[in-house]
């Protein structure tokens, strides 16, 4: 049998984590793994569906829930990914992609939220109009976010940090909904923009801008996890069985992300995402989805805490928020058992 790369994976791999792909659909057979553990001691599992399509894996993994087990799953509908972690800190959530800035910042304002695994790399980027090549171009300058405290100014006023820059006072910043922004940019009425898909590959589709910053590509971002799986605490220690197979579920469907791209993007707008095929396909193609076994997430809430500290954006230090808001122990499991 040939074991030829294909688009980076040998033949034996895909196999093999095609295989271990359970739960219907394109997705394969009923997850014989789930069958032989103890039973669920709930199978109703709540998570959040926003515009993000980088959080694909936790909405391809539908089917792979139900091969775990779960009857009961609802995607509660949020307008913005920032409200993730208030729906996790509250319960309306069970178990959630987010990004690591925002994770962070819950757990140093001690939000009951637990992160269980790391998801994928680099999915942010960050574009500007010709008066911005560098992000320390971005003093005096003018950007646009959802919020302050929305993800996009998380990870810009972090970068900003990393740089020298003081990002309460260096930037002006304006709160804008996405669309509106990438008008303005296009327009050059702001000078830069934050994007996560499927903003920054429209953005590269209708030439609106350049690219600063490609946390796909660019140290030191695409060296560490983007999102992360985080779960409500209480949810967690209740339900550890359920917590367990969800994160297994999500982390396959990782895999399928990385391996049937063309599959996933077509599922994403078959389940009525806003977004063109020709972004989602992209989306799938450009994030590494299936890195997940090679990073470590301890390394990722490190490098974040650190760089929020140095922001003066959280007051906990690095080992506080790894000790008390983090959980490896079902990542361990699922690593010795997910093996391809």
């Amino acid at each position: 049998m040939s074991t030829e790369p294909v688009d980076g994976w040998t033949r034996r791999k895909f196999l093999g984590t095609a295989a271990l792909a359970g739960g219907g659909a394109f997705l394969g057979p009923h997850s014989e793994t789930a069958a032989a553990e103890p039973a669920l001691e709930t199978t109703k599992l709540r998570l959040v569906r926003t515009t993000s399509i980088c959080q694909a894996p936790q909405y391809v993994a539908e089917e792979l829930l139900r091969g775990e087990g779960f009857t009961d799953i609802q995607y509660v509908p949020k307008s913005s990914p920032g409200e993730i972690g208030k729906a996790l800190a509250s319960g309306e959530a069970n178990i959630n992609l987010h990004f690591a800035g925002p994770l962070i910042l819950s757990l140093d304002a001690g939000d009951p939220i637990v992160i269980l695994s790391g998801s994928h790399v680099g999915c942010f980027e960050l574009f500007g109009n010709d008066s911005v090549r560098t992000i320390r171009d971005l003093k005096g300058k003018t950007v646009a976010v959802p919020g302050i405290g929305s993800p996009p100014y998380v990870f810009l006023s972090i970068m900003a940090a990393y740089v020298g820059l003081n990002p309460g006072k260096d930037i002006n910043w304006i709160t804008r909904p996405a669309a509106e922004s990438m008008r303005l940019l296009a327009e050059s009425k702001i000078d830069a923009f934050l994007g996560f898909p499927p903003e920054p590959q429209e953005l590269r589709a209708k030439k609106i801008g350049h690219a600063l910053v490609n946390s796909v590509v660019d140290r030191p971002w695409s060296q560490y996890f983007c999102c992360l799986i985080a779960g409500n605490r209480e949810f967690v220690q209740k339900y550890p069985v359920a917590t367990k197979r969800a994160t297994r579920a999500i982390l396959k469907a990782a895999d399928i992300c990385s391996l049937k791209p063309e599959q996933s993007a077509r599922f994403l707008v078959d389940k009525g995402f806003k977004t063109e095929y020709d972004y989602a396909y992209q989306t799938m193609k450009e994030v590494p989805y299936g890195k997940w076994r090679e990073y470590d997430p301890e390394d990722t809430v490190r490098f974040y805490s650190l760089r929020l500290h140095e922001a003066g954006m959280i007051k906990s230090s690095p080992q506080k928020i790894i000790s008390q808001g983090t959980d490896w122990r079902f990542l361990k499991e699922l690593k010795r058992e997910l093996k391809a």
